[in-house]
């Protein structure tokens, strides 16, 4: 059975809710009542055939196709299955996402993978400010799972983390890891101003010596035996994690944020 296939016909002016698109929700129907399924295009509800060409009939399995930044929430709430994106995807990719894989060619907006749960997103190109982060108001950011960027990251990345792992291979902008209740970030890029803003827990994985604040303490250099292991749990992905000469285990590690617990961690590549 193909995949079900949401092919654009045309670069739309107004920003579409994508949400209703998951495969949990359409599993059981068929391409018609698919079809009549309406998405909030900016102030219009327009059905799903008014806006894309729709082929094949695999639920668990959905491509999108000519995909552009104004596809917002694409994968919410996923809860098992896989979502292809072909081109750049909208705002809060994978919100609250369950289960389930999201891949995407290009780049992605504001707040991807805020508040997910667990899965994995793989994001070829660049992402947003506050990826991993929490939604405005709210004090949970991303609970688990993995995100992987290939890319750069905006500001902000793991905003209020609890757990899982982020994995950056480009540059992190101004407060990486703000907040940060648990989990880890690697960035193997360079890292902007005010890394760890109050963070309270969690590991923060740097290839590049940051500017860190004056509440963060030099710990001295160690040999850590755990990083061998995570490194290894990095084998299955299609990423530079996975190359053996990323891997390392010599660090000089810095403690904070001591202006909030102080127990978090910077580990940075000797």
């Amino acid at each position: 059975m193909s995949a079900l296939t949401f092919t654009l016909k045309q670069p739309t002016d107004q920003r579409i809710d994508m949400s209703p698109l998951v495969c949990q929700k359409l599993q059981g129907l068929d391409v018609d009542a698919i079809g009549a399924i309406e998405l909030q295009n900016g102030k219009r509800r327009l059905r799903v055939d008014e806006l894309f060409y729709i082929t094949g009939m695999n639920t668990q399995e959905i491509i999108i196709a000519y995909s552009g930044n104004k596809l917002d929430f694409i994968g919410k709430e996923l809860d098992g299955g896989s979502i292809s994106v072909q081109g750049d995807a909208g705002a809060y990719l994978g919100m609250q996402m369950k289960s389930g894989t999201i891949n995407v060619s290009g780049d992605a907006g504001l707040y991807a993978a805020c508040e997910m749960k667990n899965g994995l997103i793989q994001i070829e190109g660049d992402a947003g400010d506050f990826l991993g982060g929490a939604l405005p108001g709210n004090k949970q950011g991303m609970k688990g799972g993995t995100v992987l960027v290939k890319g750069n990251v905006g500001q902000r990345a793991g905003d209020h983390m609890r757990r899982g792992q982020i994995l950056i291979e480009g540059n992190a902008g101004d407060y990486c890891g703000s907040r940060m209740l648990a989990g880890t970030i690697a960035v193997m890029g360079n890292t902007g101003r005010y890394l760890g803003y109050a963070m309270r827990r969690g590991t923060l994985l740097l290839w590049n010596q940051p500017q860190l604040s004056a509440t963060f303490n030099d710990c001295g250099s160690h040999t850590l035996a755990f990083l061998p292991i995570l490194f290894a749990s990095f084998k299955s992905f299609n990423s530079r994690f996975a190359d053996s000469g990323a891997a390392f285990n010599r660090v000089q590690r810095y403690g904070g944020d001591m202006a909030e617990t102080g127990r978090g961690e910077v580990l940075v590549r000797i």
